[in-house]
């Protein structure tokens, strides 16, 4: 493999909140020599999850998402808390933003969200047989709206553009490619 890790030359936090942080990089080429400065968003692990039900329908939430100032169709995901594991933030984010708890939680793959300007790793779940346990506990800053869709429906979803998050289009993924036989 010709490819070589950059030398990083310094590297500092430039601005930080309870989300992210923004870190400025000064790097080395190894192929040209020359110094390069990066900016890195630093954040913490993700969760998302798809939680099916025992009829097979996919607990869905919609929700409006300010980078984008629209209005989107996703499953539930959130932050990993810095107490949680990926599974225990899997199990806390599906029920605070749906009602609904899982008789099985089962980890698919993680994936690098963006790793050209991220640092962190979003983990995939699948929720099996969930069943509607509370109601919702979203923050002050949710609004989130539940619904459940058939599982046969979610490939025809995305290929209208009605499921537009990547990191749902890739937990999807995840999902069709080691359940694929089993829907």
């Amino acid at each position: 493999m010709s490819v070589k890790p950059w030398k990083l030359i310094s590297s500092r936090l430039d601005r930080a909140n309870h989300i992210l942080s923004i870190r400025t990089d000064k790097a080395l080429s190894p192929r040209t020599g020359r110094a390069h400065r990066f900016f890195v968003l630093e954040s913490s692990e993700w969760v998302n999850v798809i939680p099916i039900t025992p009829q097979n329908e996919v607990v869905m939430v919609s929700q409006y998402r300010h980078g984008i100032r629209e209005i989107t169709l996703e499953t539930p995901g959130g932050v990993v808390e810095p107490t949680d594991s990926p599974e225990e933030a899997a199990k806390r984010e599906l029920f605070e933003e749906t009602g609904y708890q899982a008789s099985e939680m089962i980890p698919l793959q993680s994936v690098h969200a963006n790793p050209a300007i991220q640092n962190n790793r979003c983990w995939f779940f699948l929720a099996r047989d969930v069943f509607l346990a509370g109601n919702q506990q979203q923050d002050d800053k949710e609004d989130i709206d539940v619904m459940t869709l058939p599982l046969d429906d979610i490939p025809r979803l995305i290929r209208e553009g009605r499921i537009t998050h990547s990191l749902v289009l890739a937990a999807f993924c995840m999902y069709y490619t080691e359940f694929q036989f089993e829907t």
